[in-house]
Order: structure tokens, then C-alpha cells, then sequence
């Protein structure tokens, strides 16, 4: 007999001898209670600090999927215990993190600015051997994070950090970071291709638009213009202006927040001042202006474009009005297309 069924019976006839069953999870809850895994000390303060594999990864010990294996096999410790469950959070500064007994080295923050030439990859392993970003700053840095990426042939401001949580800051969409560039285009851009730009364009992975684009100057066969963006998708200012009928001819970073270029030779490289940490920082913290895209905002956008080009099908399809007023006239000139 089900407990309700018991409980049911004994309301109506008025039984209050009958036994009732214990439901089986009182059994096993004091058990479930008293149950002590290893890590999951850590595991219920999940919504602070950083990845435990992350925070490995960060202070140079090996790559994230290796730092993985490391805590699976347990021989990282955390505050004297052993962790070996993967998603665990902890807080580096006040916290003790051991690796095979040793402590965890207190790694000094530093901060550059690149001049990447062109030919030159953003990646932090190549297994082409091409000449990488990281490869153009002094040995012995450990390991270095590059924020945002520049395509191959593209040049200008790279900013390489081994500050983890800042360059994850100044790439995310949220915080919407601002990169300044120089583009220069083929032909002559009219302000109708320009205003089509800023307006934005749909991509195979969603529509981009330029914060901000203008022109600098017109050459002879090319166009100079400055561009802001405030996200960045692979080559995304090379398709967006490939969709507005401009090849792109060469493409430089100039500023990325407050960081600016200047005057820096190609592949040459600098070390920011406290000031201008100080201010990338801030700008990292800063939320973005541009208030996020629903989803609900996206599906609208892709029903109007669709609707649109029904529309012009529909358009197409239609006889014209000296057709309708005439339908003789349009036989005839049907018979004669055919023919």
C-alpha cells in the first residue's frame, strides 16, 4: 500500500493504528549527510574565485588540459587537502595551492604592447612553426596570454599579459573594449557603402556592425578610413566591408581602449607604465555601452530580412500595370520573349 493510500485510509475509517511506511529517503539521508568526498569542500563555493585548472594554467605550470590531468591525479592541494573533482573554485590570494608539494610560484604581472608585422601569428602554439607574437618579447616570461587576435596578414597593437583575468576582461563581448583601426580599402567608398557598415551586415555567425567608421582620406585608386569596433569575430572587418563591395587592402590596429600605438616601430615592443595599466584595468571593468542583443531581437531581425526578400520575390513575380490594363500587349510580348 502507497504512503498517500495510508494516510487517506486512516483520514476516512479513522485507523490510527495502521502503520504508515517510511518513505526510503529517510533512510539514506543521514548517510548522504555524513558523506565526505574529497573536494567537495571546494565545490560548494562555486560562484567565487577562479577555476582550479585555470588559476594551474595561469601561473605557468603547464597548458589547462595538462593542469587537468594533474588535479585527476591527484597531486594538487588546496589549503592542505587534496583536490581532485574538476570545476573547483579557489581564490589564489588566500588561499595555499600545492603541486606535487610544492607552492604554487607568485608569478609578477606584466603588461606589453606589441607592434605585430605582418606574417606574424597571435597563436600561442603554431604547429606550422610560423613566427609568433610571443616570440618578438624576452625569453623567460612564462606563460603569456595575447588579448584579442590580429589575422596574419593584418599588423598593428597587440597587448601580451600574463595577467589571465584581464585579457579574458578586455576580449569579452560584455565589457565591449573598443579597438581603433586603419583600413585601407580599394576604389573610391561612397557614403552610401559607409552608412551600410555602420548599420551593420548579417555574417554566417550573426550581424556585426562597426561602432564607429569615417573617412580619413581618398587616394587615387584606394580610400583611407578609421574604424572603431567594440567586439571582435574572425576577420570580421575584412567581410564586413567585402559586403559593402570594398576589398580590403591593408589593415592596422592603432589603439586598443587607451593603449595606443603611436610611433612604435613593426615588431618592436613595449612595456606599459603603471598609468596605463591603471587605465586598462578600469577600461576592463567598464560595461559595455551598446546594450546586449536579445535573443528574441535576433529572431526579429531574421524574420524582417527574410520577409524583405519574400517581398521582393512576390514584387518580381507580379505582371506590371501596363500588362493588367492590357493584356493583349503582354500576350504579345511574352510570344515574342519565347520566340
Amino acid at each position: 500500500m502507497r504512503h498517500w493510500e495510508c494516510l487517506a485510509r486512516q483520514d476516512i475509517i479513522g485507523v490510527g493504528h495502521l502503520p504508515l511506511p517510511q518513505p526510503f529517503f529517510l533512510d539514506i539521508l543521514p548517510m548522504a549527510r555524513n558523506t565526505k568526498q574529497p573536494g567537495n569542500q571546494f565545490a560548494a563555493n562555486r560562484g567565487e574565485g577562479d577555476r582550479l585548472q585555470k588559476v594551474l594554467a595561469a601561473a605557468g605550470i603547464a597548458s589547462r588540459r595538462e593542469c587537468e590531468k594533474l588535479i585527476l591525479e591527484g597531486r594538487v592541494e588546496v589549503d592542505g587537502e587534496t583536490v581532485t573533482e574538476m570545476g573547483t573554485r579557489v581564490d589564489r590570494h588566500s588561499q595555499q595551492i600545492n603541486v606535487d608539494g610544492e607552492p604554487l610560484p607568485r608569478t609578477k604581472l606584466v603588461y606589453y604592447a606589441v607592434h605585430k608585422p605582418p606574417g606574424v601569428v597571435c597563436t600561442a602554439n603554431d604547429p606550422s612553426g610560423r613566427p609568433r607574437v610571443t616570440d618578438l618579447l624576452p625569453p623567460g616570461l612564462g606563460r603569456l596570454f595575447t588579448v584579442g587576435r590580429l589575422d596574419m596578414s593584418s599588423e598593428g597593437l597587440i597587448l601580451v599579459t600574463n595577467d589571465g583575468a584581464v585579457a579574458n576582461q578586455l576580449t569579452h563581448p560584455r565589457h565591449g573594449v573598443e579597438k581603433t583601426y586603419q583600413v585601407q580599402v580599394a576604389g573610391h567608398m561612397n557614403y552610401q557603402a559607409l552608412a551600410q557598415a555602420q548599420r551593420g551586415v548579417h555574417l554566417a555567425e550573426g550581424f556585426v556592425q562597426a561602432s564607429n567608421i569615417r573617412i580619413k582620406s581618398k587616394r587615387k585608386n584606394s580610400t583611407l578610413l578609421e574604424m572603431v569596433l567594440d567586439e571582435g569575430r574572425n576577420r570580421e572587418i575584412r567581410r564586413l566591408l567585402a559586403r559593402v563591395g570594398h576589398k580590403v587592402q591593408r589593415l592596422i590596429r592603432v589603439a586598443v581602449g587607451p593603449i595606443r600605438l603611436s610611433d612604435m616601430p613593426s615588431g618592436e615592443f613595449r612595456r606599459l607604465t603603471s598609468d596605463e595599466v591603471t587605465k586598462l584595468r578600469s577600461a576592463a571593468k567598464t560595461p559595455s555601452k551598446r546594450p546586449p542583443k536579445s535573443r528574441q531581437a535576433t529572431l526579429a531581425n531574421r524574420q524582417r530580412k527574410r520577409s524583405a526578400v519574400a517581398g521582393k520575390k512576390t514584387a518580381a513575380g507580379r505582371p506590371s500595370a501596363t500588362s493588367r490594363k492590357n493584356p493583349g500587349h503582354a500576350q504579345r510580348g511574352r510570344r515574342g520573349t519565347s520566340k
